[in-house]
């Protein structure tokens, strides 16, 4: 392939050093001072390249920390799962950081930013499940981190890479920009038209204007069940492996249909409510799912939009008594009682397709930025197993 033909593949031992960081916490964090890298910022906030920190250690701590120079890189030991160990972030910052103990120090003469894609491909992640240890935590040694092997191309040719990749990041980096500030203004639109129909709308209890379905299902313990489950924060439902009616014991099950409006009664404080979709036939919940239609021509989208307020979310909190977690669970005679003000039924037809447009674009643009981190990825290592030429790749972005 060109220039690329001759690469080295060496393994990291033979490119640099690696070094364990020093123990911080977060109570020693300070308003400014000697900039900090915890092994949790790598996972939470930082992308492939960083250059401002963000936190501080006192500056008289920086004689006993363990310090990444600018180019070198930061690498995660321990994370809470095999797909994200050893992520890493080139620190490309003006000052040196300290760097937490659960982190490597990773130095080396090679493009930073090349470094640190590579520790974000394929390449590096079929080496690096063979070496990984999984308990309670998933962690990678320094000794196995140091078999890896890593191609070495000519530094004019890593420079390229970095290009190619950092491009595609900014479009990415700009993807998740529009989709947040559609979001904000979705959310703004929706809080903004809810509180509207509270000061405005024809007061009512909830219960004349939502009504539960029940479906009982007699179990056959020689069939088989698939069963919903309901994402908190209005994400949506999942669906459940099959099972036996045998393995549901005594367990009372709800037929559900596309178009119900179901709620997860143990977290509906966190918004664990949800539409069953057109696909999603033939399933079934528990009795801690109960179901809701809307009489007549209502349409329970305004209500899986209204739960999704802050008003709505506080609502279904206000309705959960009890504790924390698992002991909140929602009465549903008390939401039945509960007062809400209904605009007109025209109003919540035009209100529902204004959301609901506004929702699309949100959708919309974060499946494009989804769809582009997947051609990034796949670009990624198709340029580091030199299957994708760089001019190809140059031409695409």
């Amino acid at each position: 392939m060109g220039d690329q033909a001759e690469w080295e593949h060496k393994p990291l031992s033979d490119v640099g050093e690696l070094a364990r960081g020093r123990r911080f916490t977060k109570n020693d964090y300070v308003e400014t001072g000697l900039g900090c890298i915890h092994y949790s910022q790598v996972f939470t906030h930082f992308e492939a390249v960083a250059r401002h920190p963000l936190t501080f250690l006192p500056e008289s701590s920086r004689p006993r920390m363990r310090l990444a120079h600018p180019g070198d890189l930061v690498i995660a030991a321990t994370s809470e799962n095999v797909a994200e160990v050893g992520k890493a972030v080139a620190w490309l910052g003006g000052d040196d950081v300290a760097v937490h103990d659960d982190c490597y120090i990773f130095r080396h003469g090679l493009n930073p930013a090349y470094v640190s894609y590579f520790f974000a491909s394929s390449l590096f992640h079929e080496q690096k499940i063979k070496y990984v240890s999984e308990t309670k935590v998933v962690r990678i040694s320094g000794a196995n981190l140091n078999l890896i092997e890593i191609p070495i191309p000519p530094a004019p040719v890593q420079d390229r890479i970095v290009e190619i990749i950092g491009a595609v990041d900014d479009q990415v980096a700009a993807l998740d920009a529009e989709a947040d500030a559609l979001d904000a203004l979705f959310r703004g639109r929706k809080e903004e038209l809810f509180a509207y129909y509270a000061a405005t709308g024809t007061p009512l209890r909830i219960g004349q204007v939502l009504e539960e379905v029940k479906r009982p299902i007699a179990v056959d313990p020689e069939a088989e069940y698939w069963q919903i489950g309901i994402r908190s924060h209005g994400r949506g439902l999942f669906t459940k492996e099959a099972v036996t009616g045998e393995s549901l014991g005594s367990k009372k099950v709800f037929g559900v249909e596309p178009g119900d409006l179901v709620i997860n009664i143990v977290f509906a404080w966190e918004g664990a409510v949800a539409i069953v979709p057109p696909e999603i036939e033939g399933y079934c919940g528990s009795h801690r799912f109960p179901a809701y239609r809307r009489p007549g021509d209502g349409d329970v989208e305004f209500f899986r939009l209204f739960f999704s307020t802050k008003t709505g979310t506080q609502l279904l909190a206000s309705c959960s008594p009890g504790g924390a977690g698992r002991n909140r669970t929602l009465s549903r005679k008390r939401l039945m009682q509960s007062i809400v003000g209904m605009p007109s039924t025209q109003e919540q037809k035009r209100a529902i397709c204004e959301l609901q447009a506004l929702e699309a674009c949100v959708e919309a643009v974060h499946t494009e930025a989804d769809r582009l981190r997947a051609v990034r990825a796949a670009l990624l290592s198709g340029l580091l197993d030199r299957s994708v030429e760089l001019t190809d790749a140059e031409r695409e972005v």
